[in-house]
């Protein structure tokens, strides 16, 4: 089972920026699609962006768009999320998911991160 392991969340200021970062052990294909989503406190979790490894296509959510970046190493394995202009929303506990289509229900993802917290102070 591959693994994805999150990291670079933590605590910025209102204005601040944060950088992401999604490794993953196992293999990825060109098919594969891989993901953020947060979860903020008391709601559900939410989608964010995605990026099909293959083709490197992305996707965002509407408070993403101009504010947020997903990329990727192939060579590394690895994704990202660079966060600009974050505000006191942005705070959430972001996961990262690999999938096989995409989408933006979370149901669609079967591999997760363990989530690292975003905390944005106003």
């Amino acid at each position: 089972q591959p693994q994805l392991t999150e990291s670079g969340g933590g605590l910025v200021q209102t204005g601040g920026s944060l950088r992401l970062t999604c490794a993953n052990s196992g293999r990825a294909f060109s098919s594969h699609v891989m993901a953020w989503f947060r979860q903020p406190p008391g709601k559900e979790r939410e989608f964010v962006s995605a990026i099909r490894w293959g083709s490197g296509r992305t996707y965002y959510a509407e408070s993403a768009k101009g504010r947020f970046t997903i990329s990727k190493d192939t060579s590394l394995n690895t994704w990202y999320l660079q966060m600009n202009n974050l505000g006191p929303d942005d705070t959430a506990v972001y996961y990262c998911s690999r999938g096989n289509s995409y989408d933006t229900s979370a149901a669609s993802y079967n591999i997760w991160g363990q989530g690292t917290q975003v905390t944005v102070s106003s």
